[in-house]
């Protein structure tokens, strides 16, 4: 995932420009670059690494040079192409008129690039971002479009999703940004205009927003811009909306704590993991390309990670056992190390981590390479110790997690998890394709989690009646028992009240006897083919006057009848459903805390990143 930030107005575009890559530099750092309009000549710098080194390349005797008129700048994470100062964005067409930054992948650069080819042009770099840059250059120089006719042209015969901008030193009062599936948004004052991909880099400079819709296109001419569709040259109505919060508060918004914002956050990041990742009828996890002959051809599947990455990880062994029809070992990293685990050259090894520097998950992924598995490393963190010892992997797109206690990170790895496993199973044929499509249409499912988060008082009401309780049962069956496991663990790290998570029917098998009238008992009900057999659970724990909160997608009256507090969901497929239950989880453990008087961002014994064994 990679930063965009571009202005056009008065000013010396380049302090703009890289105060906004700082701002976005969560979204990817192997490089920066940034490409400067002023008098007719398009000036390019790019560097290799952090923003900081690009800064330091823009500064004489510690000011920044002058670039008066329009620049836009990037700040990278290598999907197509090494992390090197030649891959940097922005790139250039061959003519040297058109310049371009992208978020994003171009899913058909390959025969577009055999085209370009045949018609003479020549490649610098090994993106598929310079692919775009060249079609938009091919369809101008040919002298029978104009500037945004080339880039909608373009845009047109792209497969993949996209935010760009666009400068065209032969049209140098004009800069075009557009989007399909990669946030870009607009920024106005006067007669200045800032693009990012989120409005991180915007806010300081003006509260006026305009969010892009997918599939359309901004065009800024002089002082004035319009908004079209990229399919057709008509203007579309435009919304202005006034952000109400300043830069100086911007790290938490309007929220007390970070782990209540990044709660929040969720529907985008959410969307944001699966965004690029996926079409209506498949899966791309570009990260793992160059070894997914060996990936789907494994013979088992091993899984390794701690806390909650590790419940992560369980959810994973569902999905893909479901899907794939692989065999699955989920381990925890501090066990496999030791263990005498079955690994050798036909498997593969999955490590998730949040931080990417977690000591026992980073052992664990090197006793998989020395027995020559494939490892696969899922994280939070690009440029991490993970990302580094692993074979090939895939970056969560969550931006920085302030809160100790993992929230948005956890919703990312298994939305991962989940691409993974149909990707797979699309590979093996152990899916039809009318299933896939089912599986892979995840808007209206999304959005239900706003649904979710509108009930937040009501979730609140209920945590506070049980913030004084001291042990909590969380019960669960399939995809949920790993949420039964998650919710307990939030309620330890942030609350310090004792909890188990345990598979509905194991509570059978000892711990009904610790379920007295005292007891809270969290059971996450979903419809579907363990309905029965829970709610015989529930009332194996209601006989024994044990409390009952149901989490649930279900409006039957049994589930009324038998819980003391009951929690509805909205209806959706048994993936997204556990998303629901999760955020739930999260906010009754974050209320209960907040009830007691607790610092919820840094629990007491508990470190973000555990970096010792």
């Amino acid at each position: 995932m990679c930063g965009i930030v571009a202005y056009k107005g008065p000013k010396n575009c380049y302090p703009i420009l890289i105060d906004g890559l700082h701002r976005l530099e969560y979204r990817g750092y192997d490089s920066a670059g940034v490409a400067c309009l002023s008098n007719d000549k398009i000036r390019i710098t790019k560097r290799s690494g952090k923003v900081i080194q690009l800064e330091q390349g823009l500064k004489v005797n510690g000011k920044f040079q002058s670039c008066d008129g329009a620049g836009i700048a990037h700040t990278r994470w290598a999907t197509h192409g090494k992390p090197n100062q030649i891959n940097a964005h922005p790139h250039k067409d061959q003519s040297g008129n058109i310049v371009l930054v992208h978020n994003g992948i171009i899913e058909n650069y390959n025969p577009i690039k055999k085209f370009l080819k045949s018609k003479k042009v020549k490649f610098k770099s090994e993106t598929d971002t310079e692919v775009l840059v060249q079609l938009i250059g091919y369809f101008f120089n040919k002298g029978k479009l104009g500037f945004e006719q080339s880039v909608r042209a373009a845009l047109q015969r792209v497969d993949g999703a996209y935010g760009i901008v666009v400068l065209n030193k032969k049209e140098p009062d004009m800069m075009i940004a557009a989007r399909k599936g990669s946030p870009l948004v607009l920024g106005v004052k006067d007669n200045e205009f800032f693009i990012g991909s989120d409005v991180s880099p915007i806010i300081k400079h003006t509260q006026q927003i305009i969010y892009l819709e997918d599939s359309q296109m901004v065009i800024i001419n002089d002082d004035k811009y319009k908004i079209t569709s990229i399919d057709k040259d008509v203007s579309l109505p435009k919304k202005v909306e006034k952000i109400d919060f300043k830069i100086d508060d911007y790290d938490k918004g309007k929220f007390k704590y970070f782990m209540h914002k990044e709660i929040h956050e969720q529907i985008d990041t959410i969307r944001n993991t699966i965004t690029g990742r996926a079409t209506k009828d498949r899966v791309y996890l570009n990260g793992l390309l160059d070894y997914w002959a060996q990936i789907k051809q494994a013979d088992k599947i091993f899984i390794t990670a701690c806390g909650t990455s590790w419940h992560a990880g369980l959810i994973g062994k569902n999905l893909i056992e479901r899907f794939a029809k692989i065999p699955v070992h989920v381990e925890y990293a501090s066990e496999f190390r030791y263990n005498k685990t079955l690994v050798d050259n036909n498997s593969v090894v999955i490590a998730i981590s949040q931080s990417g520097e977690t000591a026992d998950t980073l052992a664990a992924i090197k006793k998989a390479n020395e027995h020559g598995a494939i490892t696969v490393g899922i994280c939070n963190v690009p440029g991490s110790s993970v990302s580094r010892e692993t074979n090939c992997g895939v970056f969560s797109r969550c931006g920085h997690e302030v809160g100790v206690a993992s929230t948005k990170a956890f919703t990312a790895q298994i939305s991962i998890l989940y691409l993974l496993a149909l990707k797979l199973a699309s590979s093996n044929d152990t899916i039809s394709k009318a299933s896939l499509r089912a599986h892979l249409d995840f808007d209206d499912s999304i959005k239900k989690i706003r649904n979710v988060l509108k009930k937040e008082n009501e979730i609140k009401k209920i945590a506070l009646k049980y913030k004084n309780a001291h042990d909590f049962l969380y019960l669960g069956r399939g995809l949920n028992f790993p949420i039964a496991l998650e919710g307990a663990l939030k309620l330890k790290e942030i609350s310090y009240i004792h909890a188990e998570g345990y598979p509905a029917a194991e509570m059978k098998h000892g711990p009904i006897a610790l379920v007295d009238k005292n007891m809270p008992n969290v059971f996450i009900v979903p419809k579907d083919k363990t309905y029965d057999k829970i709610i015989s659970n529930i009332e194996e724990i209601k006989s024994r006057k044990g409390k009952i909160i149901i989490i649930t997608d279900s409006k039957d009256k049994i589930l009324r009848d038998l819980a003391n507090d009951l929690i509805l969901v909205p209806k959706t497929n048994h993936f997204m459903f556990c998303h629901l239950a999760t955020i739930v989880l999260q906010l009754f453990a974050y209320y209960i805390a907040v009830g007691k008087n607790l610092n919820v961002d840094q629990p007491r014994n508990l470190a973000k990143s555990v970096t010792v064994e």
